[in-house]
């Protein structure tokens, strides 16, 4: 077994750096470093809450809408990031008086989630505090 701690980043192709750059500064990254954007090297965007995510580019073609969540092919691939925030009608507040479009939502014994997407479409989920999956793991093991 790997000593794993936690996720170090994420790495997500774009292929428009200004509105890539511009919609995570408004979800609260902050740009770091820029290890050379045009020559495929990442845009290192953190978080005050320790997230960080790695914007690579530029790409340079499209498979669709998003072959991992839109087409009715499923292909294999990361289908989403999801953030935990503190207050999920505080955030979906946000979301909407940023004219973010909501583009999915789920409630799932107590959580509320609602689903966004980046200028690419990649989707964010957003998920509303209430039990963890570790909970509710030993919830349906232990029941």
């Amino acid at each position: 077994m790997l000593d794993i701690r936690n996720f170090d980043h994420i790495g997500i192709r774009i292929s428009n750096r200004d509105a890539s750059v511009s919609f995570y500064e408004l979800l609260g990254f902050e740009m770091i470093a820029d290890g050379g954007y045009d020559n495929g090297h990442p845009l290192v965007m953190l978080h005050p809450s320790g997230i960080n995510i790695n914007l690579l580019g530029p790409a340079t073609a499209k498979a669709g809408e998003n072959v991992l969540m839109d087409e009715v092919e499923k292909y294999p691939g990361i289908t989403h990031l999801a953030l935990k925030v503190k207050d999920a009608q505080a955030t979906e507040t946000f979301i909407t008086e940023n004219d973010i479009a909501i583009t999915g939502r789920r409630e799932f014994r107590g959580t509320k989630t609602i689903f966004i997407r980046d200028p690419d479409r990649n989707v964010l989920e957003l998920v509303g505090p209430g039990p963890s999956v570790a909970q509710l793991i030993a919830e349906h093991v232990h029941g």
